[in-house]
């Protein structure tokens, strides 16, 4: 490389905010990684549980419609 500031840095940085998901990605365990992210955020739960109760609401507004009429 010719441009010594467009050179990668090197190997003793260390990132430690991407270790843990670098760690999920080789254990092939990044959904879960995710899911226990999103459940620890307190907003996060909060769309969980607010999607998951709206989803719960169409199914039995679908089974409700479609037994009913």
């Amino acid at each position: 490389m010719s441009n010594p500031e467009k050179a990668p840095p090197s190997g003793d940085s260390n990132w430690e905010g991407f270790r843990e998901v670098d760690r999920a990605i080789a254990e092939n365990r990044l959904t879960s990684y995710t899911w226990k992210k999103t459940w620890a955020d307190p907003w996060g739960r909060l769309k969980l549980i607010t999607v998951f109760l709206g989803l719960g609401a169409f199914a039995a507004f679908v089974v409700f419609y479609d037994i009913i009429l």
